[in-house]
């Protein structure tokens, strides 16, 4: 899993909330194994009461979700990882 692709959510996160610290995950839409198309959304969080769909950042397998639904994280936390496609 070492190729695998970090779902990062800093790459997500709303350009007006620079000084909020913490989201909260809302919704996952795949599981673990899921096959996933680049751009699909993955999950959506919350940031200051803001829902954002979390796109897949390439074409693959949801290897791992790292961080569980209803659970918060700080800016920057891997949410999951995507294994590409060969």
């Amino acid at each position: 899993m070492s190729d695998a692709v970090d779902v990062n959510s800093a790459d997500s996160w709303p350009d007006d909330a620079d000084d909020v610290t913490e989201g909260y995950l809302a919704n996952w839409f795949v599981r673990e194994g899921s096959a996933v198309d680049e751009g699909e959304t993955l999950c959506e969080i919350q940031v200051e009461k803001v829902s954002i769909d979390v796109a897949a950042p390439t074409t693959g397998t949801v290897a791992e979700i790292l961080v569980a639904e209803g659970d918060d994280f700080a800016r920057g936390d891997v949410l999951a990882r995507v294994q590409p496609s060969a």
